[in-house]
């Protein structure tokens, strides 16, 4: 069984692949065709549809975090592999081939994943409020062993405004360690890269084009090791990043129009879910918008249609169209126009704003957050701030970092909502020399496009694994 190396290389386009000659070699000497990705077009559920073949609506990830309504909170970013349903490529493979090993470095849900290595990222939150960068791995024993060989996973370059091609190369070099030392039939590796700068800077900026030549150099000794052992390269996008020049503050239109409640602590309010007759879960282009009492529905309807910036508003019957109906989704699921993207901001008062607000915290936020990828530009001693506080971390001192802005106007690109155009729909590349016929059967005819549901077939084809 030949092995294959699948890669998500995270933003990638035809604009992206034009600045990546090492790339653009496979995809020359193999074949490549755009991707039809799912909605909403973001991390977890792109990736899980990759993975398990299924929709959102099967496998259960309608975003990158929801509302947990069990638990009256919400979560993003969290990490067990629990939470998906559905049978992951490599098991599908272990029914036909109990011994099939498979070996997973850094895509999402990888807690308690059923690959025989599992390499993700996992602080350390120590007692005194700090946090290490570490990672979680498994087999156990594997841990000490990168660390020494690689250095501890680098957080902080890969989210935040310190967030750099350095995570990535991690990535690689322990990807390429891999490679050498196992004999795994199927190897997955996450590449973040392109996700900083082209959120910046936007896609067609001269820091998009440098970002996407950046990650090349980068990606290239994993591609030469792989061409080398004879190991088949699958790459794959999630999404492709559009321009972003509008944000749109749904939770203060809620708030405004008394549908949204806030406690306060400290002097500082903090989004109150359990009282709240309608609040949103924004995520990039997509939010969830959650509506307590159905009767508040045709309300809330009619508010968010007419909101500057909104495309759709979906309710469960719509959401079926996408493949997004589950019980996990908003009540109204809230689609941006070209060029807008949603905040989570929920204060009318900038003063009021929860202390996270202003630090990187993406597991406290009740919604992504971009800004974070950016030291305030409205405060020149951001970056001095930063660097005090990393002083008082390494002398043991509590801190709190205050670098991120509350003006989302920074933010040049965005994602989530379906493609418009060539030029942000995502990509996937492959080394063999042909589609395989299986997957070839699930191309659209009008578009070309694979769907990103065929990638867990594409894999087992290439393998010819079942």
């Amino acid at each position: 069984m030949k092995p294959v190396l699948l890669l998500d290389v995270v933003g990638l386009t035809a604009r992206a692949l034009a600045h990546m000659p090492r790339l653009r070699r496979l995809a020359d000497s193999g074949w490549h065709s755009e991707l039809a990705t799912v909605l909403p077009a973001v991390t977890c559920s792109v990736q899980s549809t990759m993975l398990t073949g299924l929709t959102p609506a099967e496998h259960g990830i309608v975003g990158n975090g929801w509302y947990f309504r069990e638990l009256g909170d919400v979560y993003l970013w969290r990490q067990h592999n629990k939470l998906v349903s559905g049978e992951n490529v490599w098991e599908a493979a272990r029914r036909h081939d109990p011994g099939y090993q498979a070996d997973n470095v850094c895509w999402w849900y990888a807690m308690g994943m059923s690959t025989d290595v599992t390499i993700t990222p996992r602080p350390i939150y120590h007692a005194d409020g700090r946090k290490s960068p570490d990672g979680y791995v498994r087999p156990a024993a594997l841990h000490d062993d990168l660390v020494g060989r690689f250095g501890d996973f680098p957080l902080f370059q890969y989210w935040g405004p310190t967030a750099s091609i350095a995570s990535t190369r991690w990535i690689v070099d322990v990807t390429r360690h891999l490679l050498r030392t196992r004999t795994s039939n199927l190897t997955t590796a996450y590449l973040p890269h392109l996700d900083y700068d082209l959120q910046r800077f936007g896609p067609q900026s001269p820091q998009a084009d440098r970002a996407a030549a950046e990650l090349d150099v980068a990606l290239a000794p994993l591609l030469d090791d792989a061409e080398a052992a004879g190991i088949t390269v699958v790459a794959v996008s999630e999404y492709g990043i559009g321009p972003a020049n509008r944000p749109v503050d749904l939770n203060r239109v809620l708030r405004r129009e008394g549908l949204l409640e806030v406690y306060v602590q400290d002097g500082r309010e903090q989004l109150d879910p359990w009282t709240s007759r309608a609040f949103a879960v924004a995520d990039h282009q997509v939010a969830h918008v959650y509506v307590d009492d159905p009767a508040d529905l045709a309300r809330v309807t009619s508010l968010l249609r007419e909101v500057p910036g909104v495309d759709e508003v979906l309710d469960r019957e719509a959401q079926a169209k996408y493949g997004l109906d589950h019980e996990r989704a908003g009540e109204l699921v809230v689609v941006a126009e070209p060029g807008a993207w949603f905040t989570y901001y929920f204060w009318l008062d900038d003063d009021k704003a929860p202390e996270y607000a202003r630090g990187v915290d993406i597991h406290r936020k009740p919604g992504y957050d971009p800004a974070e990828l950016f030291f305030n530009p409205a405060d020149p001693l951001a970056k001095a701030k930063a660097g005090l506080n990393l002083v008082r971390k390494k002398l043991g001192l509590r801190y709190a970092m205050g670098t991120t802005p509350l003006d989302a106007s920074y933010v040049r690109g965005t994602h989530g909502r379906l493609p418009d155009s060539s030029e942000d729909t995502p990509l996937v590349l492959c080394s063999a020399a042909e589609i395989p016929a299986g997957v070839a059967h699930w191309v659209d005819d009008d578009s070309g496009q694979v769907p990103a549901s065929a990638v867990k077939n594409l894999v087992l084809d290439l393998q010819d694994a079942r």
